[in-house]
C-alpha cells in the first residue's frame, strides 16, 4: 500500500492521482505548510457537479471512482465537529489523527460518522517513534482504530523529512497493521524491502518527494513507485 500525503494543489492532485497509489492524504491542520484551505472540485477529490460530468454514463462514473486513491484527512487535536465537517465535505475515506488524541476520540468519531454520515470510514492513528516505548502505545488504541502510522518524533507533527531507526520496528508486537512514514525518499526502495514485519501494510510518502511544501514531483514519485512495485 502506498500513501502520498500532503497534497494541496489542484493540478498536482490530478497528476498524482493517476499514479499507482492507494491513498492520498490532505492535511487539515492550519499550522502545516501543506494545509488545505480549499480544493477545487475539478481536482476530482470532492464531488464535481459540472455539466460535463453529469452527462457521463453511470458506468463511466464508476470506472472513474475505481481509479481514485482513497482520501485521507489528516487532523491534529482538532475539534470533532471540524473533523466531521471535513469528512462530509471532502467525502473522506479515512481520518488520520496525528496529534495526542486519546482512544475515546477515535471511538466517538467512528460512532458519529459510521454509518449515518460516512459508512465504513477508516481511522488511522499516527504514533511518533523515537524509542521502543513509543511503539508500545499501540495498546492504547487496540480495537479502536483500523491502522497505525509510525512517524518520526519531531518538534512538529510530521513532514520533517527525517527517518527514525527502522530497527525499532522489531519491538512492535501489536495486531494493528501499520504504515511506515518519516523521511522516506526516492532512493529508499531497497531499504524498505528489507523491512520484514508481518503487520507492515505499506508506506507513507511526503516531503522528500516535494519541490516545495504541498507540491509533489510527479516523476520522482512515478519512478519510485515503479521500483517499489517490482
Amino acid at each position: 500500500m502506498i500513501k502520498v500525503c500532503g497534497m494541496r494543489e489542484r493540478d498536482n492532485i490530478a497528476a498524482v492521482a493517476q499514479l499507482d497509489i492507494d491513498m492520498m492524504g490532505f492535511v487539515f491542520w492550519p499550522q502545516s505548510p501543506r494545509y488545505v484551505r480549499m480544493i477545487s472540485s475539478a481536482a476530482g477529490i470532492i464531488p464535481d457537479y459540472s455539466e460535463e460530468r453529469l452527462r457521463r454514463s453511470r458506468g463511466e462514473q464508476l470506472r472513474d471512482a475505481s481509479r481514485q486513491p482513497k482520501r485521507v484527512g489528516v487532523f491534529v487535536d482538532d475539534m470533532p465537529q471540524n473533523i466531521v465537517t471535513r469528512v462530509y465535505s471532502y467525502r473522506l475515506d479515512f481520518i488520520q489523527l496525528h496529534g495526542d488524541e486519546p482512544r475515546e476520540t477515535c471511538e466517538n468519531l467512528r460512532s458519529t460518522l459510521d454509518p449515518d454520515i460516512r459508512p465504513g470510514i477508516g481511522i488511522i492513528k499516527a504514533i511518533s517513534v523515537a524509542s521502543p516505548a513509543d511503539l508500545r502505545r499501540w495498546k492504547d488504541y487496540a480495537g479502536a482504530v483500523d491502522m497505525l502510522l509510525f512517524d518520526t518524533k519531531c518538534s512538529g507533527k510530521g513532514g520533517s523529512g527525517n527517518r527514525f531507526d527502522w530497527r525499532l520496528l522489531s519491538e512492535y508486537d501489536g495486531d494493528i497493521p501499520f504504515l511506515l512514514s518519516g523521511g522516506i525518499g526516492p532512493d529508499d526502495a531497497e531499504s524498505i524491502r528489507s523491512v520484514a514485519h508481518p503487520m507492515m501494510a505499506g508506506i507513507d510518502l511526503n516531503s522528500r518527494f516535494e519541490t516545495q511544501p504541498g507540491l509533489k514531483d510527479v516523476e520522482k514519485l512515478r519512478n519510485f513507485i515503479e521500483t517499489i512495485r517490482q
